[in-house]
């Protein structure tokens, strides 16, 4: 079973990762985009070589329920699952959250599932922000040595991370692992749009 964990970026600047994990063979790997390659054909290059069993994306797909005429939705910036965690609007994203929608309708159809995750509640879950989550590239040896006692079986690249993207992709992978055991948490709710940690 191979899971994915993207942290999803602008089109073109290079800072899409892919983070995904084989279960039986239990190594981790990351790819990331370049700089002027467009995140959304590489998302799907990536993903077709190894058809994964779930993805999970750091990235709005769906947009407040008042505009689609929701019961009891009537906020036009932010779903439930956005005030709960207490992220960005995905009206505030604007166009990424447009192409992750899209991106996501067209795995779908191709039979890849796709949920939404959000690293940073995972990095909060973990105790990380307390290690210096985001504050510098420093803190990120020590982020990744803490995310090792998570992500147990599975291993870590040998290759040392050098960005947060690529500590974002690994928190959302790690969402999909905990939903493959049923750990997972579930901050507001299907119909509007789930957010998965």
């Amino acid at each position: 079973m191979i899971i994915y964990g993207i942290d999803y970026g602008s089109k073109l600047a290079g800072t899409t990762v892919v983070a995904w994990v084989d279960t039986l063979a239990k190594f981790i790997h990351l790819t990331s985009s370049q700089k002027k390659e467009d995140a959304d054909l590489f998302i799907h290059t990536t993903l077709l070589k190894l058809k994964p069993a779930t993805v999970f994306m750091d990235a709005p797909l769906s947009l407040p329920g008042v505009y689609t005429h929701l019961a009891n939705c009537h906020d036009y910036f932010f779903r439930e699952a956005d005030k709960q965690l207490q992220t960005m609007s995905p009206m505030f994203l604007g166009g990424l959250t447009a192409r992750a929608i899209k991106l996501k309708r067209e795995l779908e159809a191709l039979s890849i599932p796709v949920y939404e995750t959000y690293p940073a509640a995972q990095a909060i879950r973990l105790g990380l922000v307390e290690t210096g989550y985001k504050k510098s590239s420093v803190a990120i040896p020590a982020i990744v040595r803490l995310l090792e006692n998570h992500m147990t079986p599975f291993i870590l690249p040998n290759n040392p991370l050098t960005t947060w993207h690529q500590v974002d992709a690994l928190l959302a992978l790690l969402a999909g692992l905990r939903f493959m055991n049923k750990q997972h948490e579930v901050f507001g709710n299907e119909v509007e749009g789930a957010i998965l940690v």
